[in-house]
């Protein structure tokens, strides 16, 4: 990428080309490998905290803010308008999906298929913090493939078309969390751009995925990935990335009534000065002029 070398983002950026189809990408990738149907099962959408979470983690996260950040170059209101087209078709195929959950439940073993959606997660994680461990990982497609076929129990299948219109609410509002999300990235672009490094924010969101799947282990709080997710922001503000390192100018040299003379490397024409001028730490002068810096 551009400035960021996201390893999931890269890898679909090669796959599909331009900044609109990369976010869609990123953003929509979680509802076709069965990402987010795995946590909508494994009651990631129960409360609260777990809608923020998903939207924040799963459709959101350092894959989104790197596609922003690196590769739009357009102005911001394009921008918004490109982060609405890809938002809100995902908060109404995610409201789609939720709706086929209860068909869903009464065809496979919940607890053991959330297991394998925690090592989705996992692998998820992995791949977003080394492109390197992800080319030895198996694709999330094929894990929660695996994880169907271990957990379906066809004898007590039973088509349920009656859809659960809150579940179906908050799925929308997790893709709605993701939403603004990217809208706030955007609008707050230029000082992100100077702020914020990419690099450093994907290695903690890759620590927060890694969370949101020991929470559905129940190895830690249920809201601890959101915690994490906002320590990841604060540690990858920088205030100091945009500060002008640009060096000062040379001093201005006189010309004396003989004509131009060499400039000392104090800014004085006396080469009497320059044992004094290239003095090192605790010696006479060091700090009029300190080239060890």
């Amino acid at each position: 990428m551009s400035s960021s070398r996201h390893p999931v983002a890269l890898r679909l950026e090669q796959r599909v080309g331009g900044d609109t189809r990369l976010l869609a990408t990123v953003m929509l990738l979680p509802l076709v490998d069965g990402i987010f149907a795995a946590l909508v099962l494994a009651g990631g959408l129960d409360t609260y905290v777990g809608i923020a979470q998903i939207g924040l983690l799963v459709f959101g996260g350092s894959a989104t803010l790197a596609v922003i950040l690196a590769e739009m170059d357009d102005d911001p209101r394009s921008q918004a308008a490109t982060v609405l087209v890809v938002g809100i078709p995902l908060m109404l195929v995610a409201a789609a999906e939720a709706a086929l959950a209860p068909a869903i439940e009464t065809v496979v073993d919940i607890p053991t298929f959330e297991r394998f959606a925690a090592l989705v997660i996992l692998a998820i994680a992995a791949k977003t913090a080394s492109s390197t461990i992800g080319d030895y990982l198996p694709s999330p497609g094929i894990i929660i493939g695996l994880g169907f076929v271990a957990s379906v129990q066809p004898a007590g299948a039973e088509l349920v078309l009656a859809a659960d219109p809150v579940l179906m609410l908050r799925a929308a509002a997790a893709g709605g969390v993701a939403v603004a999300f990217a809208l706030a990235v955007v609008a707050l672009q230029p000082y992100l751009r100077e702020v914020v490094d990419i690099d450093r924010f994907r290695f903690g969101s890759a620590v927060a995925l890694g969370t949101l799947a020991l929470s559905i282990f129940g190895l830690v709080p249920s809201q601890s990935p959101l915690v994490v997710f906002g320590v990841a922001g604060l540690l990858a503000f920088d205030p100091e990335a945009g500060a002008d390192t640009a060096p000062a100018p040379a001093p201005a040299v006189d010309d004396g009534p003989g004509g131009e003379q060499p400039a000392t490397p104090d800014g004085g024409n006396d080469p009497d000065d320059d044992e004094a001028a290239y003095g090192y730490p605790g010696e006479d002068g060091a700090e009029e002029r300190a080239p060890w810096l």
